[in-house]
């Protein structure tokens, strides 16, 4: 099994540590990147993954390496601390330049298949509204199961994180670890995604853009092929 970590900051904090707990326990092999140490560029608007081909971006080159890492991991695990209620600024500019492959626009197709994890930390609160932000892109990306694992440490670094919350990070990744290896090689999109996925095809059978409708066509999902099957 592959899995690949997107880690919203370049420290190594309590969110850090509590992925790689998560990732070791799934086994295999396991890649990493750090924001914005590894990729940390906005996107500029510029609309050219949409009108033309992600190719087009400015920032393609320097996006690819992690593009390909998700792309062939099975399982990917998108980790930020809670920085004001929300994800990172460094993986809200990652998460920006997918903006393409929402089911609205021109989904991966393997991203169907996959299964995807959301993690965040913090002294406080604000896991909920920090995995949400994560997990909305995992969801439109058309991820087949997603997870979420949110755990107030109440601490500013790992070595200050208490045995108690230790032990509940530990409980809660092995439950996680346990359903993830289970479904590997069977996950598939639950009701609500493939409800989506439906809205969507019916928009594309008359979209408004042409790239768009033609990665449709070109797919097959217009017809009867789904991309989960």
């Amino acid at each position: 099994m592959k899995t690949v970590i997107i880690h919203g900051q370049s420290h190594k904090g309590s969110t850090y540590h509590t992925a790689r707990v998560l990732a070791d326990k799934i086994g295999g092999e396991i890649t990493e990147f750090f924001l914005p140490r590894d990729f940390g560029e906005f996107c500029l608007g510029c609309i050219n993954c949409f009108r033309e081909s992600e190719t087009k971006c400015p920032h393609y080159e320097k996006l690819r390496p992690i593009t390909e890492a998700m792309d062939s991991a099975d399982v990917i695990i998108l980790a930020s601390p809670v920085y004001v209620y929300h994800a990172t600024g460094a993986m809200k500019a990652f998460l920006d330049h997918y903006g393409y492959r929402w089911m609205v626009h021109s989904p991966e197709e393997s991203m169907f298949k996959k299964q995807g994890v959301c993690i965040s930390t913090a002294a406080g609160g604000g896991m909920k509204s920090t995995n949400k932000d994560m997990g909305d892109s995992l969801f439109y990306w058309g991820v087949a199961k997603i997870y979420k694992l949110g755990i107030g440490v109440a601490a500013v670094d790992w070595k200050s994180v208490s045995e108690k919350k230790r032990k509940k990070i530990e409980k809660a990744t092995d439950s996680i670890a346990r359903k993830i290896k289970a479904k590997h090689g069977k996950a598939k999109p639950g009701l609500k995604t493939k409800g989506f996925f439906s809205l969507m095809r019916m928009l594309q059978k008359n979209g408004w853009n042409e790239r768009d409708v033609n990665y449709w066509k070109e797919k097959g999902w217009i017809g009867k092929k789904r991309p989960w099957k």
